[in-house]
C-alpha cells in the first residue's frame, strides 16, 4: 500500500508540474509558479494540463489552425518566447539599473518646466503608480517595479533641493562657458511680477564652439526703487559673485528706459563709467518698431480711439457681451466676438482692429439696437481712414511677428526694418497712384463705393501723408543703426583686444584668397537655401518644422570658425558681431515665463526658487542630473 501512496502522489506531482513540451505545444510558459499563455498573458492559476489545453483550444482556435502541431507550430511558439525573453530582459536591466535618484530629478525637471509647483511631485508619484499597476499587471516584474516608483523621493522639499541643484549646475555651466568665450554681449530689461516685485532680467548672448547661446543668467530682484544705481548695483553685484569676465563685454542692448539710457545716472552710462572703456548701446529693435506703430497721428489716433470705445462697451459688459455673440452666431459670422485692446500688447492694435473691420456691420446693428449712436461708422471719410489703419496695422503686425525670435542677429533684424522702410515708399506709390493693391480691404471699400457712385471722388492723398509720416518716423527712429551699419566695418574700438591695422591687412589677403572667397560663396549659396526652405515651410504653415532648421547664425559661424589661425582678428570681428543683440525679445519672453512662474497661487514664492525655474526654462543646456545624483546619497522615499 505504502508503495502504491507513493507512485500516485508521483503521478499527481508530474501531473500539476510545468512540463517544457506544453510551450511548443500550446505556448505557455512557467512565470512564478504559474502557466503564462505567450500569446494573451493570462495567467492560468492551476497547474493542470487539461486546463492549459481547454485555455488554448477556445481562446485561440485560429493560432491553433494557422500553426497545426508539428514544426511550424513549433517555430511560432518559439518565435513568440523569443519576443517575451528580449521584453522581460529590458525590463530587468531597467529594474537593475533604476536609480531612484535621477528618477526623481528627471520628475523634478518635468514639473519645472510644465510650471508646476513643487507639491506636484506627490501627486506625480501617485499618478505613476496608478498607471503602473495596469500597464504592468502582466508582467513577472511588477512588485519592483512599483516598489522603484515608491522608493523614489519626491516630496516638496525633494523636488525643490533638485531644482535648485540642477539650476547651479546649468547656471556654473554658463558662467564657464562665457570665460571661455571671445566676447559676449547683454540684453537687459526689468519688469514687475504678480507680488509687485520689480524683476531685472539678465540675457547673455556669446559663443560656444559652433553654438551662438543665448542663456538667462538671472532674474535679479530689486526691493526698492529701480533708478539706473539700483539697476547698476544689482547687476554689478551679481557679475562680482559669478566672475564674469566683464572685459569681454561688446555691447548692451535695452528698452531705452530711462533708468537703462539715462546721460549721466542710466545703467549704461554707470557700466562705461566702471568699465572705463567703450561699450555699444543699443535701442531695442522690436521696441522702437512698436513706438513707430503707435505714433498714427491725430486723426488716425481718433479712429483708434472710437474703436476702443465702442469695443469696451459691448465686451466689457456682461450682458453686452453675451447679446453680441449672439448675434454674431444668429447671423453666421465666423467669429466668436471682439477682442479687447492693450497697449502693451505689440500686436493689440493690428489684431483689435481686423477683428472689429470683420464685425463691423454687426457692431452697427447692435449699437443701433442699444439706441448707442456713433455716426462716424457710416461716415465715408472716417472708414477710409478706417481701413487704411486695418491694413497698415496688418503690416506693422508682420513685421513685428518676422522679428520676434531669440537667435536673430543684429544684421537681420536690420535689413527687416530697412526693407520695411523701401515696403512704405511702395505703399505710398501704390495710394497715389489709386491702385491699392498692398491695401486689400481698402480697395473693396473703395470699389462698393465707387459701385454706388461712379461720380463719387476719394480723397487718398491724406492716406499717402500718413505713410510718408509713418516711413520718416522709421528713418528717424532707426538712424541709430543706418549710422553704426558701416561702422561695423571701420570703427573696430568697441571689441576688445582687437587691432585695426591687422584686420586691414587680413582683409586685404582674405580678397585675395580665392580658396577662402569661394568658401564664403558657399556660404551664401547654404543661406540662400535656407531662406527657401523657411520660404516654402511657412507658406504651408509647418512652424514646428522650420524650429527644427539650423539657424542662420550658426551657418555664418561656422564658416568663419574654419577659416586659418591667420585670420584670426576677422574672425574675432566677426564673432563680436554675432553675439550682439538687436532686441530684448528674449528678456521679454523671461516675463511670460515668470509669469506663468509666479502666479496669484505662488505668490510667495523665494527668489532663489524662482530664478531657479527660470533658469531651468529658458536654458538651452541639459542638465546632467546622473552626475549629480553619483554624488549624492540614494535615498528612498519615507
Amino acid at each position: 500500500p505504502d508503495k502504491l501512496i507513493k507512485e500516485t502522489k508521483k503521478k499527481v506531482d508530474e501531473y500539476r508540474t510545468f512540463q517544457q513540451d506544453w510551450t511548443d505545444e500550446v505556448a505557455f510558459v512557467e512565470r512564478a509558479g504559474s502557466a503564462v499563455c505567450l500569446i494573451c498573458s493570462d495567467k492560468i492559476a492551476s497547474m493542470k494540463r487539461s486546463n492549459i489545453k481547454r485555455h488554448f483550444d477556445t481562446r485561440h482556435a485560429a493560432f491553433a489552425s494557422k500553426y497545426p502541431a508539428g514544426d511550424s507550430r513549433k517555430k511560432s511558439c518559439q518565435e513568440l518566447l523569443s519576443r517575451v525573453e528580449a521584453s522581460q530582459q529590458q525590463l530587468r536591466v531597467w529594474t537593475q539599473q533604476g536609480d531612484g535618484n535621477s528618477a526623481s530629478f528627471a520628475a523634478a525637471l518635468a514639473i519645472v518646466k510644465n510650471g508646476k509647483p513643487f507639491t506636484d511631485g506627490e501627486f506625480a508619484k501617485s499618478f505613476m503608480l496608478d498607471v503602473a499597476n495596469e500597464l504592468y499587471a502582466n508582467f513577472s516584474d511588477k512588485d519592483k517595479i512599483i516598489k522603484q516608483i515608491k522608493d523614489m523621493p519626491l516630496s516638496a522639499r525633494t523636488v525643490h533641493d533638485r531644482t535648485i541643484m540642477m539650476s547651479n549646475q546649468i547656471e556654473a555651466t554658463q558662467v564657464k562657458d562665457i570665460n571661455a568665450a571671445q566676447f559676449f554681449s547683454l540684453a537687459l530689461d526689468e519688469s514687475t511680477d504678480v507680488s509687485n516685485l520689480s524683476q531685472f532680467s539678465v540675457i547673455a548672448r556669446y559663443v560656444a564652439g559652433d553654438t551662438i547661446r543665448e542663456e538667462s543668467l538671472a532674474v535679479l530682484p530689486l526691493k526698492g526703487t529701480t533708478r539706473g544705481e539700483d539697476l547698476f548695483k544689482s547687476f554689478n553685484e551679481f557679475a562680482k559673485e559669478k566672475n564674469l569676465p566683464m572685459d569681454k563685454l561688446v555691447s548692451v542692448c535695452t528698452d531705452g528706459a530711462p533708468c537703462m539710457v539715462g546721460k549721466n545716472k542710466g545703467f549704461v552710462a554707470l557700466l562705461r563709467e566702471h568699465e572705463k572703456r567703450r561699450i555699444l548701446s543699443f535701442h531695442c529693435i522690436l521696441h522702437q518698431e512698436v513706438l513707430c506703430a503707435q505714433m498714427c497721428g491725430e486723426q488716425l489716433g481718433e479712429v483708434m480711439s472710437l474703436v476702443v470705445r465702442v469695443v469696451n462697451f459691448i465686451v466689457a459688459r456682461a450682458l453686452n457681451d453675451r447679446q453680441f455673440k449672439a448675434l454674431l452666431e444668429e447671423v453666421g459670422n465666423s467669429y466668436p466676438g471682439l477682442l479687447l485692446h492693450s497697449n502693451v500688447r505689440w500686436l493689440s492694435r493690428g489684431k483689435v482692429l481686423s477683428r472689429f473691420a470683420a464685425c463691423l456691420s454687426e457692431s452697427r446693428t447692435f449699437l443701433e439696437r442699444k439706441n448707442v449712436e456713433h455716426p462716424e461708422l457710416a461716415d465715408t471719410e472716417w472708414l477710409l481712414k478706417f481701413y487704411y489703419l486695418v491694413v497698415m496695422t496688418g503690416h506693422l503686425n508682420h513685421l513685428n511677428v518676422k522679428m520676434q525670435d531669440v537667435g536673430n542677429t543684429i544684421f537681420s533684424l536690420q535689413q527687416a526694418v530697412f526693407a520695411f522702410e523701401n515696403r512704405l515708399e511702395l505703399f505710398i506709390a501704390d495710394i497715389e497712384t489709386g491702385r491699392l493693391l498692398h491695401f486689400e480691404k481698402l480697395a473693396e471699400f473703395k470699389d462698393a463705393l465707387i459701385a454706388s457712385d461712379p461720380d463719387r471722388h476719394l480723397h487718398l492723398q491724406q492716406l499717402a501723408g500718413f505713410t510718408s509720416n509713418l516711413l520718416q518716423s522709421f528713418k528717424v527712429r532707426f538712424g541709430e543703426f543706418r549710422e553704426r551699419t558701416p561702422l561695423f566695418n571701420t570703427d573696430l574700438s568697441y571689441i576688445p583686444g582687437v587691432s585695426v591695422r591687422d584686420f586691414e591687412l587680413q582683409a586685404a589677403d582674405l580678397k585675395a584668397s580665392d580658396l577662402w572667397v569661394n568658401k564664403f560663396k558657399s556660404l551664401n549659396e547654404d543661406l540662400e537655401r535656407l531662406e527657401r526652405q523657411k520660404a516654402e515651410l511657412a507658406s504651408q504653415h509647418k512652424w514646428e518644422e522650420m524650429k527644427k532648421l539650423q539657424p542662420a547664425d550658426q551657418l555664418i559661424l561656422k564658416t568663419w570658425n574654419v577659416l586659418p589661425v591667420t585670420f584670426f582678428t576677422l574672425q574675432h570681428v566677426s564673432v563680436a558681431v554675432l553675439t550682439m543683440f538687436g532686441s530684448t525679445y528674449a528678456c521679454e519672453q523671461s516675463f511670460s515665463h515668470l509669469k506663468n512662474i509666479k502666479t496669484n497661487v505662488r505668490s510667495r514664492l523665494t527668489d532663489g526658487s524662482l530664478n531657479a525655474c527660470m533658469k531651468l526654462n529658458l536654458t538651452s543646456y541639459q542638465p546632467d542630473y546622473k552626475s549629480i545624483s553619483k554624488t549624492m546619497q540614494h535615498q528612498k522615499s519615507h
